[in-house]
């Protein structure tokens, strides 16, 4: 495999940035899914309806931009190895402190907090990668790093299905503070970034020049395109993902065991779809890789929502994720290449917050839309058809940057 070949050709401090960053998003993954897969154990708890929990998942996507902001600027201007340590100490922090929230309003306000945490690590993680990883294989390494939010995904599933029924949802987010371990490993074995390094050493030397670069000005229209662009795109995840668990246990009546098995078979399924259009990516381009990825999506929408057993369910989301993912693992990628390098680790991050933060509604308005009209499939269905148009028809549009040099 190309990839394999690619990661042993690396030198140490490369690998090390990548399999930091990696994991990085995989246990910031780890903690939003849990929440994901609690929800209907939460509402019981706190004698509430799950779209009210699903509230929380509204917040955490709400702050997420004001984090991507924060983390980045601190980033650009302090270097992406000490914001990255700051990052996972602050979200295993208060995962932490969600295990013992006494009300739904103290949860609320945590996964608040939890979002502001959350939207610094991909961004900061990305630049990181990006400027120390060769430019050749950029796409299969994208693929791999993005689908650490799949992986995260699984491991939520895994522990759903493993332990709530022994430590239940509260003991699920003690365990989900274990990424704060992370930060030994970044601060003993990862390397700052050397495109920083240099940039910051160009810095220091005093120059005369206008208070905001002419090149970053020519940015803004694409970083605004970036904006309605990860809008399409964390409609596509979120709006096949969040939901899905409550469906299968509310609507289809499965136990938790089988949901989690769900869950891992799909997250296997997101991993193998990100390295195979982030793969992909490298011979047709990163537009090309998005569009077919998003228009694949469509044709699994029956079996996806309308399966009557688990084993067509759980294909379906497999095969939903696949190409969902697919099109995910391309991102990183594709964002670090089209971004200046004075705010690489703030734009897009901030891009893909943002994305977040219009759609972050989505969740709670399709737990509410399902509660009231009793039909989860159709809401599942028609999310799928009219995002994966709508991310089809922007990707096609947008500048391809291909193996842009990240130190220009």
């Amino acid at each position: 495999m190309s990839f394999v070949r690619d990661f042993k050709g690396l030198s140490s401090s490369q690998r090390h940035a990548f399999v930091a960053s990696f994991l990085g998003w995989t246990l910031d993954s780890l903690d939003f899914f849990l929440l994901i897969f609690c929800v209907k154990a939460i509402a019981t708890d706190f004698g509430t309806k799950p779209s009210a929990v699903m509230g929380a998942v509204f917040l955490t996507q709400a702050f997420r931009p004001v984090g991507a902001v924060v983390f980045g600027m601190l980033a650009d201007r302090y270097g992406r190895r000490p914001v990255l340590i700051l990052n996972i100490l602050s979200f295993s922090v208060i995962e932490l402190a969600c295990a013992f929230a006494p009300s739904m309003t103290v949860l609320l306000v945590l996964r608040a907090l939890f979002g502001f945490a959350m939207g610094g690590e991909w961004g900061v993680g990305a630049a990181l990668t990006f400027e120390t990883l060769p430019k050749e294989g950029r796409g299969a390494f994208s693929g791999v790093l993005q689908e650490g939010y799949a992986f995260g995904s699984i491991l939520a599933s895994a522990a759903f299905a493993l332990f709530f029924h022994s430590i239940g949802w509260r003991g699920l987010f003690i365990l989900g503070a274990s990424p704060a371990l992370l930060v030994l490993y970044v601060q003993t074995r990862v390397e700052e970034s050397p495109i920083w390094i240099a940039g910051a050493k160009k810095r220091a030397v005093p120059h005369a020049g206008p208070a905001i670069p002419a090149h970053l000005l020519a940015f803004l229209p694409t970083f605004l395109f970036l904006v309605l662009l990860m809008t399409a795109f964390m409609s596509f995840s979120h709006g096949t993902q969040d939901l899905y668990p409550t469906f299968l246990s509310v609507h289809m009546g499965l136990t938790p065991r089988t949901v989690g098995l769900i869950g891992v078979l799909y997250g296997l399924g997101s991993i193998v779809g990100g390295f195979v259009f982030g793969a992909l990516s490298e011979r047709w381009g990163r537009k090309r890789a998005i569009v077919a990825a998003a228009l694949l999506s469509i044709p699994v929408i029956p079996l996806y929502a309308y399966g009557h057993t688990a084993f067509a369910l759980g294909a379906g989301a497999v095969l939903m994720q696949f190409m969902v993912q697919g099109a995910w693992g391309v991102v990183p990628a594709y964002l670090t290449e089209l971004a200046p390098a004075p705010v690489r680790a703030t734009a897009p991050g901030l891009a893909y917050q943002l994305g977040g933060l219009i759609t972050s509604w989505n969740g709670k308005a399709q737990a509410l839309a399902a509660e009231r009209w009793g039909n989860y499939p159709a809401v599942l269905a028609i999310t799928v058809a009219i995002v994966a148009l709508a991310l089809a028809a922007l990707a096609a549009l947008g500048h391809e940057a291909k193996g842009r040099d990240l130190a220009d």
